[in-house]
């Protein structure tokens, strides 16, 4: 896979982390302690920096890049925070979501790694989330695609086809669905030339504008990660379509290792 780290991560058995862990926590609640919750992120990570230095460990990083690329198509990720071989995603948040847990899995996916930790220094008390995976980088690239309702509707709907496979096939399935999109929207032109403003209308009440992918004359696309509830998703994505002037949604859902291609047509 064509990416690009300039710092080594190697992966950590289980007892490896949790005894590197246990370490990186203690001074995980210290600097909570003393900065308080209200502070950004950028300060815990400055200070967590600083803390990890004075106690020893010297392969301490922040902020270090990792780039993705395919083709002249190229995109950089910042590492929170890097400990000898473990990773440490940083947030300020309420509470974690799935969508903070969402952003690790990518970053372990890219690196290879299938532990590291999301920390949290907004809660009363520092909320820390380990998070794991068993899939290698062999397994992400057995995906199947079930195209068996994808019409080519357009020469530009099988270069959208193609271009998704090539993707599938350099980076690997379970990657963020937000990567693959800005890899599809950059080859099929660019913001400036797929993103619209596309009129709403129900019946003659008129509804406003939304902003859609198009890659087509009145044919737009959507990339989603549904695991469940298609059929629903679907209903939602016909109503949609029904309150435009376009012809036809094109839909790639990432189910895991299962690619869905889809064309939903008025």
């Amino acid at each position: 896979m064509p990416i690009h780290v300039p710092i080594n991560i190697n992966g950590l058995s289980a007892r490896e982390f949790e005894e590197l862990d246990y370490r990186v926590m203690g001074h995980a609640y210290a600097s909570q302690n003393e900065l308080g919750r209200l502070c950004d992120e950028c300060a815990y990570q400055a200070d967590l920096k600083a803390r990890l230095f004075a106690d020893g460990f010297r392969s301490v990083f922040t902020e270090a890049p990792i780039t993705i690329a395919y083709r002249d198509f190229t995109k950089r990720y910042f590492l929170d925070l890097t400990v000898d071989d473990a990773l440490y995603e940083l947030k300020t948040d309420s509470t974690l979501v799935g969508e903070h847990e969402t952003q690790l899995f990518n970053y372990m996916f890219l690196l290879g790694i299938q532990r590291a930790k999301l920390l949290n220094f907004r809660p009363l008390k520092v909320q820390g989330r380990i998070i794991c995976t068993s899939l290698t980088q062999e397994q992400r690239r057995q995906f199947t695609v079930d195209a068996s309702r994808w019409a080519d509707l357009t020469p530009n709907c099988s270069s959208l086809h193609q271009i998704m496979l090539e993707l599938l096939q350099d980076w690997g399935a379970f990657l963020d669905f937000a990567l693959y999109q800005e890899a599809l929207v950059y080859f099929l032109g660019g913001s400036m030339n797929v993103e619209r403003q596309v009129e709403l209308r129900r019946e003659v009440v008129p509804l406003g504008r939304q902003r859609m992918l198009m890659h087509a004359p009145e044919i737009a696309f959507r990339i989603t990660a549904y695991t469940e509830d298609q059929n629903h998703i679907e209903s939602h994505l016909r109503r949609l379509l029904a309150v435009t002037n376009l012809k036809a949604v094109q839909w790639i859902n990432l189910n895991h290792a299962k690619i869905e291609f889809t064309t939903i047509q008025k």
